[in-house]
């Protein structure tokens, strides 16, 4: 049985990982600060999913999950550096999933300062902490925003990333960048996940796909962006979760241990195409408010996973019908 730490446990990616390393038999802590960024009643929603009430929860305090006997959830901020070294001494992890992160690429154009405290400070924090507690993998969440303004298509690992649009891809590099340092300077193996738009049930208010649906079924206007020309590489979260579980259990190795994978559904889909879908499973037509490119927006996203076919065998492959289907079902449920 390995010890894992999930940071962002009350996130969405990281509430799906949570589950799923639980499933498979680990000893799981989760932290999270459950800051307001969007409305919390959803996070607290997922954590009660697995078995972490509202009032049992309280700043630093360990919370014992009802439903799974090895799962704590402790309310922590990553940049609180003393606290989350006590945490590693306390609990000697053997892998660490960084998924916490202030994130947004609009919302980093107005909050700047947000973003370098969680994704700069507190990442610097959680990666110094692994460092000296000597784990044995640390895995954290980057973005498909890194690839900017990128012309190659579909976007691969070896590509420059370089030239990012926005202060949140800039921190994402940043991440890439730390992590390197630290694989080559202490052999500490790092694996950096690069996620294409995530969507699913539980997903984040803040995308568009969550947007979308609400908009849609409430017959409230939705803002298309760039008057619907855009693509974005839309993945399922089941699909993301399947890859993650798949790279955790391989730390990097090599006299670098370092290793950057896309998570992507390598198919992406025309904006006006997922709209459309979301149309026909919910059987209500969208009120469209055409409008123009926002900063910090790119115009296409498109994954390139052959290293993680290549050395897992693996790639993702809901297709849109099925995983629209399964987010507007969890929607309607949840909603009411």
């Amino acid at each position: 049985m390995k010890k894992i730490l999930v940071t962002g446990a009350a996130g969405f990616i990281g509430y799906y990982l949570v589950k799923r390393l639980l499933e498979r038999g680990n000893e799981v802590v989760g932290i999270d600060n459950i800051n307001q960024y969007y409305d919390v009643k959803l996070k607290y929603s997922r954590l009660k999913e697995t078995g972490i009430y509202q009032d049992e929860i309280a700043d630093r305090k360990s919370v014992q999950s009802s439903i799974y006997p090895h799962y704590r959830f402790i309310k922590m901020d990553l940049t609180e550096r003393n606290e989350i070294n006590n945490l590693f001494e306390n609990e000697k992890f053997d892998i660490v999933c960084n998924l916490a992160a202030q994130a947004g690429v609009r919302y980093s154009i107005d909050h700047p300062f947000t973003y370098i405290d969680s994704n700069i400070v507190g990442y610097a924090n959680i990666l110094e902490a692994c460092r000296q507690n000597k784990v044995e993998h640390f895995i954290y969440a980057s973005s498909s925003s890194i690839y900017g303004l990128n012309d190659k298509i579909p976007y691969s690992e070896d590509d420059q990333v370089d030239k990012p649009v926005s202060l949140y891809a800039a921190t994402k590099k940043a991440n890439e960048l730390m992590a390197h340092s630290y694989s080559h300077l202490y052999h500490l193996p790092t694996t950096g996940v690069r996620f294409f738009t995530v969507y699913g049930p539980w997903g984040r208010p803040d995308m568009a796909p969550y947007l979308f649906m609400k908009s849609i079924i409430n017959g409230s206007p939705i803002k298309v962006f760039n008057n619907g020309n855009m693509e974005r590489d839309f993945t399922y979260i089941d699909d993301i979760i399947d890859g993650l579980e798949k790279i955790i259990n391989v730390p990097s190795v090599g006299q670098t241990p370092y290793k950057i994978y896309n998570i992507g559904n390598s198919s992406p889909v025309k904006l006006m195409d997922f709209i459309h879908a979301i149309e026909e499973v919910s059987g209500k037509e969208a009120i469209k408010e055409y409008v123009g490119m926002q900063p910090g927006d790119v115009y296409k996203t498109f994954a390139d996973t052959t290293h993680l076919e290549r050395d897992f065998g693996y790639k993702p492959n809901t297709s849109i019908k099925d995983g629209i289907d399964k987010f507007y079902k969890w929607y309607v449920e949840y909603s009411n």
